[in-house]
C-alpha cells in the first residue's frame, strides 16, 4: 500500500499553498480567486525519513454556478479513495461554514483517517478560535499556516504514524517522461483519459480547462512511463490572465522535463503557426517528437488525403523532415495506442548508443563515395567518428579542417546516419573537431 496524503476542502482555503509547501516546489498554481485548481495534482514529500505522495485537489462545492463543479467533486472523491490519510482543510479566518459541515459528512463515510487543519491561523487569536471546528466531529483541529509552515511539523508527525512502510523517495526516478502538448482544445486531456481508462483530467469544450501540468504514471502493454497532460499553449498576445500565463509556463516546463513530446494538432483546423512554434521549441530542446493529428474522423477524405497532409506538414517544417506523423481520433479511439507505441520507439531512438566500430563501418564508405567538397584548394579528410554520451544523440567527426565543413555536407551526413541507424523522431547533433 503506497503512502498517500490527500488535501481536500472547499475553494480558496489554501490547499495548493500547503501542497507546494509539502512538496517543496511551486508545482500547483495559486491565485486568490476560487477554483484555480481543477484536476488532482501529485507531488512527493518526505518527513522524518518517511516518503509519501501528496495529492492536491480542487475546491469542493455544491450548487455554485461553476461549470466544472461536478467534475471537480468527482476528482476530489477519487483522491479520497486513493489516499491513506486525508487532510481536511478549513479556514480559521472565515470560521465554520455550512459547506464544511456537509463535506465533513462525506469524509466520515470514507472511513479514512481524517485530520482537520485550520489554515490561516497565523495569530494566536485565530489559533484559539479554531477550536470551533471540534463541532465537525472529526477530532482535534490542527491550527496551521500553509503560507509560513507554522504548525505543519506537529501535523506531519501525526500523519506519518499511519504509514507502515518508509515508502519510496521518488517512485518516478529514471522513468521515461512523455508530455502531451498542443494548442487549447485540441483533445489532450481526452487522449490521456482514454489511454489510462479513467477520468484523470477534467474534459470540457471550454478552451483552457486544464491549467496545471498533470503527471500520470502509465503502465500497460509492458511499458512504463510518465504521461504529462499540459495546458494548451497559445500566442503570448492571446494570453488573457495571470492564471493562463502560469499555465503556459508550466506547459513549457513540462516540455523541458520530458524525454518525448507528443504534439497534438487539430485536423479540422490544419497546421497553424502556433503548432509550428511548439514543434520548433521541442526540436530546439532536443526532445523526441511525435506528431498526432487528432479529430481525423471529422475530416472529409479520400485515399490520398493523409499523404497530402503529411507532405504539406513536412514542407512547412523543412528542413525538419524526420518526425513521425500519425492520424488519429480520440473520440473514435482510432490509432491512439499506435501513437504511444511510436512515442516509446522514439524514446528508444533518443537513448540509443551506437558502437564506434559500427558507426565507422557504416559511415566511412559513405564519406569516401561523396567526400566533403574542397574549399580554397584544400582537401578535407574525415578520419573517424564516435557518439558522445549526452541525453540526445550527438556525434563527433574528427577531421583535418573542421572549420571548412559547410551546412549542406553536414545535412548529408545527418541523412546517412538516419538511413543506417533509424533515428525516427529525434534531432541529431553533429560536431566537427580537429583530429
Amino acid at each position: 500500500m503506497a503512502n498517500i496524503v490527500a488535501i481536500v476542502g472547499r475553494p480558496n482555503v489554501g490547499k495548493s499553498t500547503l501542497f507546494n509547501k509539502l512538496v517543496e516546489q511551486r508545482k500547483a498554481i495559486m491565485d486568490n480567486q476560487p477554483g484555480v485548481t481543477r484536476d488532482r495534482h501529485y507531488g512527493y514529500a518526505e518527513w522524518t525519513d518517511k516518503y509519501f505522495t501528496v495529492i492536491d485537489t480542487g475546491g469542493y462545492v455544491v450548487g455554485s454556478d461553476d461549470v466544472f463543479e461536478e467534475s471537480i467533486r468527482e476528482q476530489v472523491e477519487i483522491a479520497i479513495d486513493e489516499a491513506s490519510v486525508v487532510l481536511f482543510m478549513v479556514d480559521a479566518m472565515a470560521g465554520l461554514t455550512d459547506l464544511d459541515k456537509d463535506f465533513a459528512n462525506v469524509l466520515r463515510r470514507s472511513k479514512k483517517p481524517v485530520y482537520v487543519i485550520a489554515n490561516k491561523a497565523e495569530t494566536s487569536m485565530r489559533a484559539h478560535t479554531s477550536a470551533e471546528f471540534y463541532a465537525l466531529g472529526l477530532g482535534d483541529p490542527f491550527p496551521i499556516s500553509s503560507l509560513t509552515g507554522t504548525g505543519t511539523g506537529d501535523l506531519l508527525d501525526e500523519v506519518v504514524k499511519h504509514f507502515p512502510s518508509p515508502g519510496v523517495e521518488d517512485p518516478n526516478a529514471g522513468i521515461p517522461r512523455i508530455a502531451i502538448l498542443g494548442r487549447p482544445n485540441v483533445g489532450k486531456s481526452s487522449f490521456l483519459n482514454v489511454l489510462i481508462g479513467q477520468e484523470r483530467s477534467i474534459v470540457t469544450d471550454i478552451a483552457g480547462t486544464t491549467r496545471d501540468a498533470i503527471d500520470t504514471r502509465y503502465k500497460a502493454f509492458g511499458k512504463d512511463f510518465i504521461l504529462t497532460d499540459t495546458a494548451g499553449i497559445r500566442r503570448k498576445s492571446r494570453v488573457k490572465d495571470n492564471i493562463e500565463f502560469y499555465s503556459v509556463m508550466r506547459s513549457l516546463k513540462a516540455l523541458e522535463e520530458s524525454d518525448v513530446v507528443i504534439v497534438m494538432l487539430d485536423a479540422t483546423r490544419g497546421m497553424e503557426s502556433q503548432d509550428m512554434n511548439i514543434i520548433g521549441q521541442a526540436v530546439k530542446a532536443k526532445k523526441g517528437v511525435v506528431l498526432m493529428i487528432n479529430k481525423w474522423d471529422a475530416v472529409e477524405k479520400d485515399s490520398k488525403t493523409a499523404d497530402q497532409w503529411a507532405k504539406d506538414i513536412r514542407q512547412r517544417m523543412a528542413p525538419i523532415d524526420y518526425l513521425p506523423i500519425i492520424f488519429a481520433s480520440v473520440v473514435e479511439k482510432q490509432r491512439i495506442f499506435q501513437v504511444m507505441e511510436k512515442a516509446m520507439e522514439v524514446f528508444e531512438n533518443k537513448t540509443k548508443k551506437i558502437a564506434t566500430s559500427k558507426l565507422n563501418e557504416a559511415m566511412l564508405p559513405e564519406i569516401e563515395s561523396y567526400p566533403p567538397p574542397a574549399t580554397k584548394g584544400k582537401h578535407i579528410k574525415i578520419k573517424y567518428m564516435l557518439q558522445v554520451p549526452t541525453p540526445s544523440p550527438t556525434f563527433v567527426f574528427f577531421c583535418n579542417l573542421p572549420q571548412y565543413i559547410k551546412e549542406p555536407y553536414e545535412r548529408y551526413l545527418e541523412n546517412k546516419l538516419r538511413e543506417h541507424f533509424s533515428f525516427d523522431g529525434v534531432p541529431l547533433t553533429l560536431f566537427f573537431r580537429q583530429k
